[in-house]
């Protein structure tokens, strides 16, 4: 079913035209019975009124119909009843009293076509009450015919009810009550051509549950059931009432929505994904182009999707079938080496020194100024920029900091992060092993920072990548670690060499003995494990202080410095060596 139309049951097309239809035949019913009445009296004019009015009725619905909220439906079939009874009411004779009153049949079908089984009932109920009093009320048709009309009445609707239960079943999934792919796939051809005549937006989203498999196998699948018809239920209470969700097979979702844009619906799917906290949902969203197929459509929205779970799943993100301005300006900008790399220092603890820096890209864009780095770096991902940034991001960081490495002496860690596009390219671990040799930078001072997400979702292509590199002397960091799914059990079978401790778990060390003693337990665990530990987000001097007492060595952070061009950092630098020895000094 769709989640929401104007109607419970029917599409909102198929629900206007149908009632237009069922106007129409009744207009011209009764405009057949007036002819047939007697010259004298009201009898005539009030049935021509009727059929006029009903007529009226079939060509608004018809035109307007499809845009009407639910309201105005059962208003339309409540009013059929209405006029029903005033055909009877007015008809010169009994037999064209009858023939008027079996016009409930239309009310029957219209109400077990378009509403639930509840609602439905109600309008059945109103209008063989409705008919039978007004039979009874004329005193010239015998109750027993008036209880023969009724008869047949409810013998149509609950024929109707069971025809289309029957077609529901077809394209409604049983565990969650949505419509299923066939369903999913008839609307989506149906809203194309739509989209096509009037020249409507149409937007389309697949949503995937995240580690919905780690549900069936640790609770069960009535466990994983549960959790499916809980999204489904809290999705379509949020919806429009136009769209259209559909369960389109195992944890995935396929979402249609008229009338939108692709920016919006990407807002849309991320309102619904929050819904959720303890369910994670990567999802992908498209927008129809111009001459497109619903293949091509479905194809571009499988993509993004694609790319959602590559960035590290629980995101959404948006294929805009087309190469954007913004994607047109990056790449400009990556050809001219106008996209800046920046350094945040790593601070070791135990010297208050600065042993490497993370490798931060930052883009200023000439008319829209500085461009978030999430923003751009998207935007990369969707339009295959996310390699040429990758390596322009990696050259500049190795160019522009060896004088500094080899002032420092020994090891300088230089951190990159990477993206799952990348990993899952056959080529990179072969491009990077050839940008550190022709630049001379020693591959053991290249950490490559990758999230565990990323990792999960990409695991047989991203880890071999990643076992890869590491074979060549390259260390990985797992980034942000201490959020989402984050498993310590999998330290030991990632390929990992560093940790690196997520900000919002930093954040509380301070005021949070709990979180202390999590942190020591962490230490240790890494310690003995031959991880280094590193704490992102470091802001304040307590923070630093709970770090030390509890055996984290390493830390990043606004108190050491903040991503900075190189000129800045060589400061940074100079007075973190200036505070060490200064405290040095003031120790001894």
């Amino acid at each position: 079913m769709t989640a929401t139309c104007p109607s419970d049951v029917a599409p909102a097309r198929a629900t206007a035209v149908t009632l237009a239809v069922f106007y129409a035949c009744g207009g011209l019913t009764v405009l057949l019975v007036a002819m047939g009445a007697d010259a004298d009296g009201i009898a005539r004019p009030a049935l021509l009124a009727v059929a006029l009015t009903a007529f009226a009725v079939a060509g608004t619905t018809a035109r307007w119909g499809p845009r009407w909220p639910q309201a105005v439906f059962h208003a339309l079939v409540a009013a059929g009843t209405g006029l029903m009874t005033t055909t009877v009411l007015v008809s010169s004779d009994p037999v064209t009293a009858v023939v008027c009153a079996s016009l409930t049949g239309f009310v029957a079908m219209d109400a077990f076509c378009f509403f639930r089984l509840g609602p439905a009932a109600l309008h059945l109920s109103g209008a063989v009450a409705a008919a039978t009093a007004a039979l009874q009320w004329r005193g010239d048709v015998p109750l027993v015919t008036a209880l023969a009309v009724c008869t047949v009445t409810v013998t149509i609707g609950v024929v109707t009810q069971g025809l289309v239960d029957l077609a529901a079943r077809a394209v409604r999934d049983p565990l969650t009550g949505l419509t299923n792919r066939r369903g999913f796939d008839d609307a989506l051809h149906r809203m194309i051509a739509t989209s096509g005549r009037t020249g409507s937006k149409l937007s389309a989203a697949l949503l995937d549950l995240d580690r919905f498999k780690e549900i069936n196998d640790l609770e069960g699948h009535a466990a994983g059931d549960a959790v499916l018809r809980r999204v489904a239920d809290a999705w379509q209470r949020a919806l429009p009432r136009d769209a259209v969700l559909a369960r389109h097979g195992g944890d995935e979702f396929a979402l249609l929505l008229p009338g939108t844009a692709g920016s919006d619906a990407l807002h849309l799917v991320r309102r619904l994904s929050d819904l959720h906290g303890d369910v994670g949902v990567s999802c992908g969203v498209t927008e129809l182009q111009p001459a497109d197929s619903a293949a091509q459509l479905m194809r571009r929205a499988d993509h993004a999707l694609y790319l959602a779970k590559a960035g590290g799943r629980g995101r959404a993100e948006l294929d805009s079938g087309h190469t954007s301005e913004l994607a047109h300006d990056l790449a400009a900008a990556l050809a001219e080496g106008a996209v800046e790399v920046h350094f945040q220092p790593v601070v070791d603890l135990s010297t208050t020194t600065v042993t490497g820096v993370e490798a931060l890209a930052r883009w200023t864009h000439p008319r829209l100024g500085p461009v978030p780095p999430d923003q751009f770096v998207a935007v990369a991902e969707q339009n295959g920029l996310i390699g040429a940034l990758g390596e322009h991001v990696l050259r500049t960081a190795c160019s522009a900091l060896t004088p500094l490495r080899l002032a420092v002496g020994g090891s300088f860690g230089l951190g990159v992060n990477v993206s799952g596009r990348e990993l899952c390219d056959p080529g990179y671990p072969e491009r990077v092993r050839a940008i550190v040799a022709e630049l001379g930078w020693p591959a053991s001072d290249l950490v490559l920072e990758v999230t565990e997400s990323l990792l999960e979702a990409h695991s047989s292509t991203a880890v071999r990548a990643l076992h890869t590199l590491r074979a060549a002397g390259l260390r990985v960091a797992i980034d942000d670690f201490g959020t989402g799914y984050s498993s310590l059990s999998r330290l030991d079978t990632l390929p990992v060499d560093i940790v690196k401790l997520d900000h919002s778990f930093i954040a509380p060390i301070a005021t949070s003995p709990r979180r202390a003693q999590m942190l020591r337990s962490i230490a240790g665990m890494a310690d003995a494990l031959g991880l280094s530990l590193v704490a992102e987000g470091v802001e304040g001097e307590d923070q630093d202080a709970v770090l030390r007492l509890e055996g984290c060595r390493y830390a990043q952070g606004y108190l050491y410095g903040r991503p900075v061009p190189l000129a800045t950092l060589l400061d940074d630098v100079a007075r973190l060596r200036t505070d060490a020895l200064a405290g040095s000094a003031s120790g001894g």
